[in-house]
């Protein structure tokens, strides 16, 4: 720095005739970076279906003026002699815009996420609101260390502050706790999907399809056709059963024949059973069995698997099989049983007089 201080003249206002010309020659060295850099990665960006490439396009451009221009006279009374006061000062302001900087590179960061995550076809079509909810919770944190890191720089103490800002959000948490609960549970069905919008859910006594998924309640459209609104801690609490996500369907049904059925045509029963199930499409068989003497009845269980999980589809192929077992027991003779009861009447034989 030697030969700076001789370029200097002897007067304390000499120091401006290096600092500003490295000031404005590097605030426009970098304010044209800035805008061909931006303006180059915006245009790749466009030919991309990645979303990062957008985010650090956007960050660059969204890099402020008055911080190149604050940063660039940083960089100036660092690298030439100036008096420590103005030092002091354009240090002290370059820090502070740059935690403000920093706080809008931030939310923008967010708001990319909460779009990006708006924008995906997810499956079943998740609601946004609880993704602008984690948005606007994540701004809130990201401001308020921002904030409190400006003020302890500007040597306020912010011990007082922050345990007073502890003891309000106590008393605010206590006072709102049931919808907090809420939006704190719709932000936990967010994150970790036990459904979304579209599946078929059964909670409870309930069961219809996913409608919305808002920041308190959930709405489902009931099999009966009224809409069913249910808040997002009850669901949280409750065990739900999501038929959409059922890769495929487990069926078992019963058939019940007469006493008088022969042996022999009892054992060909779970072959009849299983060659009806196998020659179904979508279709797997898991096994057909005489289980057990009924009280008017011998009764055989069969099982197998639907491979979709519609329902309709499902009922359709139940009906193929009850046509055919049908058509087939009256081919073989055998008849379906039902409730019957046989009645022993025993008479005494008539004393003669």
């Amino acid at each position: 720095m030697d030969f700076l201080k001789d370029l200097l003249p002897g007067t304390q206002h000499d120091y401006l005739a290096v600092t500003v010309p490295v000031w404005v020659v590097l605030f426009s060295v970098l304010e044209f970076a800035r805008k061909m850099v931006g303006s180059r990665l915006k245009g790749l960006a466009q030919n991309t279906d990645t979303e990062w490439d957008d985010l650090v396009a956007d960050l660059v451009l969204d890099t402020r003026h008055w911080f190149l221009l604050v940063f660039s006279a940083f960089v100036a009374i660092r690298t030439t002699a100036v008096p420590d006061r103005v030092g002091q000062i354009v240090t002290t302001a370059a820090t502070l815009l740059m935690f403000l900087q920093v706080g809008l590179w931030g939310s923008m960061v967010i708001r990319h996420w909460v779009v990006a995550k708006s924008r995906r076809p997810l499956a079943g079509g998740t609601s946004a609101t609880g993704f602008r909810v984690l948005g606007v919770i994540g701004r809130i944190v990201l401001w308020s260390i921002v904030l409190l890191l400006t003020l302890d720089n500007l040597g306020i103490n912010i011990t007082a502050l922050v345990a007073g800002l502890g003891v309000g959000g106590v008393a605010v948490a206590l006072a709102l706790q049931n919808i907090l609960g809420d939006i704190f549970c719709s932000i936990t069905i967010l994150l970790d999907k036990p459904f979304e919008v579209g599946d078929f859910i059964v909670v409870g006594d309930v069961a219809g399809e996913v409608m919305q998924v808002g920041i308190k309640t959930t709405r489902i459209k009931s099999l009966q056709g009224q809409e069913v609104v249910m808040s997002n801690a009850d669901l949280v609490g409750s065990r739900i059963n999501n038929y959409r996500r059922m890769q495929e369907r487990r069926a078992v049904f019963g058939v019940r024949v007469v006493y008088s059925t022969p042996a022999d045509k009892l054992a060909e029963i779970p072959k009849v059973i299983q060659q009806i199930v196998e020659s179904i499409p979508r279709t797997r068989f898991d096994r057909a069995h005489f289980k057990a003497f009924g009280n008017f009845s011998l009764d055989f269980e069969a099982v197998y698997y639907v491979l979709d999980r519609d329902m309709k589809i499902y009922l359709d192929i139940q009906e193929q099989i009850n046509l055919a077992l049908y058509r087939k027991f009256g081919e073989m003779g055998i008849d379906f049983a039902f409730p019957t009861q046989t009645l022993f009447v025993h008479r005494e034989p008539v004393a003669a007089s």
